[in-house]
């Protein structure tokens, strides 16, 4: 890393993203991964998927090696300008009615109350008619 750090906007990093010029954003830096496309584990194809955005995210879930964070060093070409990041959305998941476990309990009784008198009389109907002996 030198001592004037370059500056450089999402738009600017976002041109860098082919198998010949890849560039990624992680932790408000950029890196040029050109040259570790074919040695990265997971393959090029998740680093280029990366490109035109803050891979941070993508990054972190992954939960790379420190041996992995130390590598990246010598791929660091500049930092991010902030400000050129699109800001994330928080997902609100939709509404959805309230379960209330009492009202189930009450149900299940209520079809318990219709179906035991139901299978009782099915049982007597069925002994009688067994039971029964041929005249």
């Amino acid at each position: 890393m030198g001592g004037g750090r370059k500056v450089y906007t999402l738009a600017e990093v976002s041109q860098h993203n082919n198998p010949k010029d890849c560039w990624l954003v992680i932790e408000g830096k950029v890196y040029n991964v050109t040259k570790f496309l074919e040695d990265h584990p997971g393959g090029d194809e998740v680093l280029l998927s990366a490109t035109g955005k803050d891979a941070t995210d993508d990054f972190e879930d992954v939960g790379h090696s420190s041996s992995a964070r130390a590598m990246m060093d010598e791929f660091y070409v500049g930092d991010i300008d902030t400000s050129t990041i699109p800001t994330k959305t928080k997902y609100t998941p939709p509404k959805q009615p309230h379960y209330d476990q009492d009202k189930t309990s009450e149900f299940v009784i209520k079809l318990l109350q219709f179906l035991v008198p139901l299978l009782i009389l099915g049982l007597a109907v069925g002994i009688r008619f067994y039971t029964k002996s041929p005249a």
